[in-house]
């Protein structure tokens, strides 16, 4: 199965339900299932901006399922959209003018059982049962 490694928090706040879009400066012609893996990086920032959620921050482990649904281009339009969805979970991208890239749209995210692993650049393979 395919697995995308995303820092914390925002691998969490996907796992959660809370996080609808994953960002990247590359876009994907993939979609379908993949697994979530919170890697070891963390954004200290943002992680004491959603302290307040209470959420369980690991690394190293798979933590989600979702769905890959959309591969969108972040233009000026898309920012309206994510400003009125929660600007200050999408604060980073909204606020960021020169930033270039694509927001994977996520669906049908669900929690699972933590499995270590190491993670790695875009996508990658795990074998999942």
């Amino acid at each position: 199965m395919k697995v995308l490694t995303i820092k914390q928090p925002y691998a969490s706040l996907i796992a959660e339900g809370i996080k609808e879009y994953e960002f990247r400066t590359w876009k994907t012609n993939y979609r379908g299932e993949f697994l979530v893996h919170a890697g070891k990086g963390k954004n200290i920032e943002y992680i004491e901006k959603f302290k307040d959620l209470n959420l369980e921050y690991p690394a190293g482990f798979i933590i989600a399922r979702a769905f890959l649904e959309e591969c969108i281009l972040v233009d000026n339009e898309f920012r309206k959209v994510l400003k009125q969805k929660n600007p200050i979970l999408y604060s980073h991208v909204i606020n960021d003018k020169t930033w270039k890239g694509y927001a994977f749209k996520l669906t049908n995210v669900k929690k699972i059982n933590k499995i270590p692993a190491q993670g790695k650049l875009s996508f990658w393979n795990y074998e999942y049962k």
